[in-house]
């Protein structure tokens, strides 16, 4: 695996890492948005949620435009790519465990 890639995720678990980010990015999975308008749900101040997006952005999980007065965010979802990549790298592991853990049973029972 590459440095940068190892970077790029670090960024993308670290950003992916809060709860209020996460809902922020489910929330752009809808399309693109106002960061009033994305602001609106979130018990927090509008400046709060964009420090938020701000981490996002850095993370190029969010894409952030202004257009006139108004900043409009967009969810990068190629980004989590990566994080998906290296997630399912693991996934063969944990799977066997399973099998593992089944076979250990199921001959616990039988004995």
């Amino acid at each position: 695996m590459r440095v940068e890639t190892i970077v790029d995720l670090d960024a993308t678990f670290s950003a992916l890492g809060d709860q209020t980010r996460r809902a922020i990015l489910e929330r752009l999975t809808d399309g693109e948005i106002g960061l009033a308008d994305l602001a609106e749900p979130f018990p927090m101040s509008q400046t709060a949620v964009s420090k938020h997006v701000r981490v996002l952005s850095a993370a190029s999980l969010v894409h952030v435009e202004k257009r006139s007065r108004t900043r409009y965010c967009r969810l990068n979802a190629m980004t989590l790519k990566p994080a998906s990549v290296w997630i399912g790298e693991y996934e063969s592991f944990w799977n066997e465990q399973v099998v593992r853990l089944a076979r250990h049973l199921s001959e616990k029972q039988e004995s």
